[in-house]
This record gives C-alpha cells, sequence and structure tokens, in this order.
C-alpha cells in the first residue's frame, strides 16, 4: 500500500511539472541575461521546447514508431530530428555539438519514450546555451550558406523555423492518432461551457 501510494504522489508530481512547463511565456517572464533579436530567439526556442516535451509526454510509448507512410519519419524520428539540429546547427553560430554526438543516424538511434523525451530537453538546454553564448556583434557576420552567404542572424532564424515546421508537423501526427495538444486540452478546459438558448414559447 505504501509503494502504491508513493507511486501515485510521483505521479501527481510529474503531471503537475509537465502541466506547469505548459506556462512557459517568456514575453510575460523575460529571458534574464539575453536581451535584443537573441532574447527574442530565445523566447521562440523556449516556447518550442516547452511544445515539443508535451507532445512527447502525452503521445503514447507505442504511438513512438507509428508514421504516416513507409517513406516518412515516425514520432520518435521527427523528435529525434530536431534533437539532432539543435545539436548540430549551432555550431555554425559558435558551439559545438557534445562530445561523441554523431549527426548520421542519430533520428533512428531510439524509440524509447523516455529517452527521446530526456533528449528533447538535453538538446533544447544545449540550443539555450548556444544563444546565450554568441556575441551581439557577431549576429551580422556572414557565413558560407547552401551556396551563397548567410548571417549569424539568419542562421538563428532558420534553426528556430525548421523547428517550427516539424512541431507542426508533430502536432499533426498526434492529432491523427487521437492526441489533442496538452496547451490546446488546458485552453478547452479553461473556456465556459456553452448554453443553449432557452427555447422560444410557441404561440
Amino acid at each position: 500500500m505504501k509503494r502504491m501510494l508513493a507511486a501515485f504522489c510521483l505521479f501527481v508530481l510529474a503531471a503537475g511539472a509537465v502541466r506547469a512547463a505548459a506556462q512557459v511565456n517568456p514575453y510575460k517572464d523575460g529571458t534574464p541575461g539575453v536581451t535584443g533579436y537573441r532574447s527574442e530567439v530565445l523566447a521562440e526556442v523556449m516556447i518550442q521546447e516547452d511544445k515539443f516535451s508535451l507532445l512527447a509526454e502525452a503521445t503514447t510509448a507505442e504511438k513512438y514508431n507509428w508514421r504516416p507512410a513507409a517513406d516518412v519519419r515516425s514520432f520518435a524520428e521527427v523528435f529525434l530530428h530536431v534533437c539532432a539540429a539543435n545539436y548540430n546547427l549551432y555550431k555554425l553560430v559558435g558551439t559545438p555539438p557534445p562530445a561523441g554526438f554523431d549527426v548520421k543516424g542519430f533520428e533512428k538511434s531510439t524509440t524509447d519514450k523516455a529517452k527521446v523525451i530526456a533528449t528533447l530537453k538535453d538538446s533544447f538546454a544545449h540550443a539555450k546555451t548556444a544563444i546565450k553564448a554568441m556575441s551581439d556583434a557577431d549576429l551580422d557576420k556572414n557565413l558560407d550558406w547552401f551556396g551563397g552567404k548567410n548571417t549569424q542572424r539568419g542562421i538563428l532564424l532558420f534553426i528556430v523555423r525548421h523547428a517550427a515546421e516539424h512541431l507542426g508537423q508533430s502536432i499533426a501526427y498526434a492529432r491523427f492518432v487521437g492526441v489533442v495538444p496538452p496547451w490546446t486540452e488546458d485552453m478547452q478546459k479553461k473556456q465556459p461551457e456553452k448554453k443553449e438558448p432557452p427555447a422560444k414559447d410557441k404561440q
């Protein structure tokens, strides 16, 4: 009985932590230590982290292998593809990937729900550290980019846009398999119930 009670308490605490994450609002709470354009990018990254983490938690473990067609990414592969970008792309603005990271085959490295969620959180921590470590003075520095040129400012925009594309993909996957995004569910709970208008008396 004590074990069951302890397990229940842990579940309640974990659930509360997940719901608390849904309240991330860098537009209101700010991005301490970062200002200007980097603050704006960091705000978007924080919100993406929040939504990816919540969606990954809400998706059941058996759905991590689900894919809408044979030649597209599964749930797990989409999540890990975003992680790989978080680890790999910020090297372009000065922060190298973690030691031992190999982008090749990374998105197929696991389908274990707990590992995927942990990797999501770690990769977004890496992204936030990279943004904070940048210099504002380097934002307009030019780099070679797909046969042309781009600035570090533009590369940050690309990274955020890339993650946003795959967040939309993940939301579509979730809807298809019957998972309501947790932030949508929270908003629906806050909306007042619609009351039917009283029937008019027949004359």
